[in-house]
Formats: structure tokens, C-alpha cells, sequence
């Protein structure tokens, strides 16, 4: 979109947010860069350069507006919607891969060699892969000055940062300020004193329903690793370095997030799979303005806009639990999945509220016996097959991993059909265009709604509400009472 100089200028002198993520807008006058809804007056449209991330602005000399806080704004959409090698690049990036492992192992993870994954990466964004996780770093620098007490040494290295001279240095250039002077100006409030504790304000793209997206995860949730307490849900997370207890809110303009990290280094990582999670960087604008091309799909638009896809926060344990709910109810997944997690997982302790374990790794459960199962045999195949591929590494579910090879290899495990594809490639791999037309809740609500009942036409029909199929799913679940469609209230 960046090249789009006319339309780019209108979304500037607009003050639109709905572009914010999409493109950034440099001035060259001032060398400050901002995101298109920057309240301060627009300049003349001859000092404006417009760039398609943070990291290439960066790159080019250009330092971020201390107002509207460009390098903070939600991420593109693009990297939820495509999947393509820039975008499986840039969802590995978000989860830290290059701060673990360098370019060469980002590239590894991809299948390509490290100058095709920078010669890409630079072509279409104006920066390689060292550049956007520079901006990454920053940027999480940035978050633990502002909202901890924690030492500079520590927030340097806890960010990423090899060495506190980088950290100083980047954070003069980037913000144009020293580290003190970012804490200096951060908003008055309380700062955590313990390693670990934040309280983030996580921005998305209005609007929002939170109805079925927290009412998803809430009656779902796996006892032990969810639950929904005090207005927000909680889980806990298995992260690169330890593990963390996030709890997210709904609020009118952002999802309160706190965090209880037990490694600050997986802060980014962890507000990356929160997102994911939510479905923060989606374009609502973009997704309800397809939808409401059929009129059938309108009504549900109109009453409800902005629905989002409830995601995961780990790949292979939605698939795992996607496996356990095969044919059977909400309960009864929720409780074989339970104990699972009793007999695997891993405890934690978490003094706020009731969580107890993560959920086991693929690896964890590779010995797991199938007779203690309580479900049918061949489901039980299925499930032990499952987490064989899944612990081998012969079948990858990650963000870098390619949707169209693991819907090929999921397709060929025995026990593993068009639903349970559909839904791991909905909420696991994140693929906005996922649809499940076998599913009986869906063909309900299509018959319910006078949409073709039967799972061929309903594919048929299915063609003008692409590459937003997942959503089109969330609309028509939403015509049913089930729990899942319901923020809790308590």
C-alpha cells in the first residue's frame, strides 16, 4: 500500500486509523516518522514519505513520533491474512526467532536461504530481517522502561539487546531520547517492582466484539491452563525461555494484558501470542465490508460488527485439543483434556486464581498410553498419531510453518478429516479463509438463515465471502445460544 502515494495522503489528511499498521508516514523536514491517524497537522504532502514498516523508517534515518507512538500501533493485517514467505517471515520475527537464533536460523525455519529471505524481506518492506527485529527490540525496550522498575542493564538484555551500549544507543535513535529520559516521561501510575509483572495495553482495529471471542475461550477453556476470572481470561503460556500467566480484558479501546513472565526475554514473544490469540491485527473494515456483500450475511454484520477469529496462543495443543472434541460435547472435550493435563503437564504455580500446569508439550505426551484413554479406539489412534508426527517434527503447525503443506499432512494422518482440518487451519494456523461446512452447528445456522443447507452448495455460496471465510463462521455460530457466543459476566 505504501506505493500508493494518493491514496496514502488521503488516509493521512483524514486522520484514518483504519490504516494504521499499513503504512507509516516519514516528514523529512522534522526526520520524525508517524502512523497516518498522528493528531499533530498533517505536513505539506512534498515533505512526506511513506514506508511500509517502522523498520524501514528506522532504517532510513527517521525516529519515532514521541505522540502517536507509531511503533506501537496494531501490526498489519497482512501478516495474519497472507502466506507467502514475507509473512511466515514476519509472524517468526514477532515470536523472537531471530533474537534466539539469528537470520540463518529464521531462514532454516522457512526452508530458504538466508540471502532469498533478505533479498525479500528488503524488496518488499524495506528492511531485512536484522532491521525488523531491531525494531522489535526497541520497541520492547521501550515497553518494560515505561511500565517496570527493573534497572536499565536488566531491560537491555531482557529486550534482546547484546550489549547495553546497542541498547543506549538504539533507544537515542529510535525515540530520541536516552532510556531516562523515556522513564522520565512515561505516564505517572504504578510500575512493577517484581521481575516479571506488566500491565500492557494491547491496541486493535475498531471495531471489536468481544462476545464470541472471550466467550469462545472461556467455555472451552482446559482446566488447570484457562479459566475466566474477574472480567478477564487467564492462561498460561509455554514460552522459549520459561513459561508466563497472561490475563486479557476487553475494554472499550484496547485488551488490558498482564503479564507474569518467569524470563523477561519472552516478553515480545508472548505479546505476539496474545495477539495471535485475539485477533488483534485483523482489519475489521476490510473483513465486515466483504461479508455484507451477501444480504443474507448483512443483518449479522450490522448487529454485531467486528467479530474476530478466537486463535490460539500454542499450535499443537489446539490440535491435540481439536482431536479430543472430535464427535463429542464442550464438556467432555474440556474434560479429557483436563486430564491430560494432570497426568502431564507441567505444574506452575499461580497465586492469583486457579492455574496449576501448562498444557503438556507433543513430546511430554509421546509415551502416553492409549488404554487410559476413555474414549473410542480409533479415536485413540488418532490422537497417539497425532502427537507422534506432531513430537517428530514430521508434521509443523508453527506460524513459519506453510498452511497448505500442514493441511496436506494433517489430511493424511489416519482419523484426521475435513472438520478437524478446517478447524486446526482456522484457529491453529490462523488462516482467515478456513471453513468447516460439515460442521452441524454451522449448517444449522445456515438453513436457520436461508442459506443452502447441504455441504456442497454451502461451499458454493461460500466463494463471495472469500478470503474471509473464518469470520463468515463466527457470524453464523453467533445465531445460536450456545456458551461460546456469550461474554461472561463474572
Amino acid at each position: 500500500m505504501h506505493t500508493d502515494t494518493e491514496r496514502c495522503l488521503r488516509a493521512v489528511q483524514s486522520k484514518d486509523a483504519r490504516f494504521d499498521g499499513w503504512f507509516y508516514t516519514a516528514v523529512v523536514t522534522t526526520r520524525i516518522y508517524c502512523r497516518p491517524s498522528c493528531p499533530v497537522v498533517p505536513p505539506k504532502p512534498q515533505n512526506m514519505r511513506f514506508y511500509p514498516s517502522a523498520a524501514a523508517a528506522q532504517q532510513a534515518g527517521f525516529r519515532a513520533c514521541k505522540r502517536c507512538r507509531p511503533d506501537a500501533s496494531p501490526g498489519s493485517p497482512q501478516w495474519d491474512e497472507r502466506a507467502d514467505l514475507t509473512a511466515r517471515a514476519m509472524r517468526l520475527i514477532a515470536d523472537g526467532v531471530v533474537d534466539r537464533d539469528g537470520v540463518p536460523g529464521l531462514a532454516r525455519r522457512l526452508g530458504y536461504s538466508t540471502r532469498q529471505v533478505e533479498r525479500q524481506l528488503l524488496a518488499e518492506l524495506g528492511a531485512g530481517p536484522l532491521a525488523l527485529a531491531r525494531a522489535q527490540r526497541a520497541q520492547t525496550a521501550r515497553l518494560l522502561i515505561e511500565t517496570t522498575a527493573l534497572p536499565m542493564a536488566e531491560v537491555a538484555f531482557a529486550a534482546g539487546f547484546a550489549s547495553i551500549r546497542t541498547f543506549n544507543e538504539t533507544v537515542r535513535e529510535v525515540f530520541a531520547l536516552a532510556p531516562g529520559e523515556l522513564r522520565q516521561r512515561a505516564r505517572p501510575g504504578p510500575r512493577a517492582a517484581l521481575p516479571g509483572a506488566l500491565t500492557l495495553r494491547l491496541p486493535f482495529r475498531r471495531p471489536l466484539c468481544p462476545d464470541n471471542l472471550f466467550g469462545h475461550l472461556a467455555a472451552t477453556a482446559v482446566p488447570g491452563v484457562e479459566e475466566w476470572r474477574d472480567g478477564a481470561y487467564r492462561r498460561t503460556l509455554r514460552l522459549p525461555y520459561g513459561h508466563a500467566i497472561v490475563a486479557l480484558s476487553p475494554r472499550p479501546e484496547h485488551i488490558e494484558c498482564r503479564l507474569a513472565l518467569t524470563d523477561l526475554r519472552d516478553l515480545a514473544g508472548a505479546i505476539a501470542r496474545c495477539r495471535r490469540m485475539l485477533d488483534l491485527d485483523a482489519d475489521p473494515e476490510a473483513v465486515d465490508a466483504q461479508l455484507r456483500t451477501d444480504p443474507l450475511l448483512a443483518p449479522l454484520v450490522d448487529k454485531a460488527p467486528g467479530r474476530r477469529v478466537p486463535r490460539t496462543a500454542d499450535a499443537d495443543e489446539f490440535a491435540v485439543r481439536a482431536v479430543l472434541g472430535q464427535q463429542v460435547s464442550t464438556a467432555a472435550a474440556r474434560t479429557h483434556a483436563g486430564r491430560l493435563v494432570t497426568a502431564h503437564g507441567e505444574p506452575v504455580d499461580d497465586p492469583e486464581g486457579g492455574l496449576t500446569h501448562l498444557f503438556p508439550a507433543p513430546q511430554a505426551l509421546a509415551g502416553l498410553d492409549p488404554e487410559t484413554l476413555a474414549m473410542p479406539r480409533t479415536r485413540r489412534a488418532t490422537l497417539t498419531g497425532l502427537i507422534a508426527a506432531l513430537a517428530s517434527g514430521a508434521l509443523g503447525l508453527g506460524v513459519g510453518d506453510d498452511r497448505d503443506e500442514a493441511r496436506a499432512r494433517l489430511a493424511a494422518l489416519p482419523g484426521i478429516g475435513p472438520w478437524t482440518v478446517e478447524c486446526i487451519a482456522m484457529r491453529a494456523l490462523g488462516d482467515p479463509d478456513a471453513f468447516t461446512p460439515t460442521d452441524l452447528g454451522l449448517r444449522r445456522a445456515a438453513t436457520r438463515l436461508g442459506l443452502p443447507g447441504t455441504p456442497a452448495a454451502l461451499i458454493r455460496h461460500s466463494t463471495a465471502w472469500r478470503p474471509w471465510r473464518a469470520y463468515a463462521v463466527q457470524y453464523l455460530w453467533a445465531t445460536d445460544d450456545h456458551p461460546i457466543n456469550l461474554l461472561p459476566t463474572n
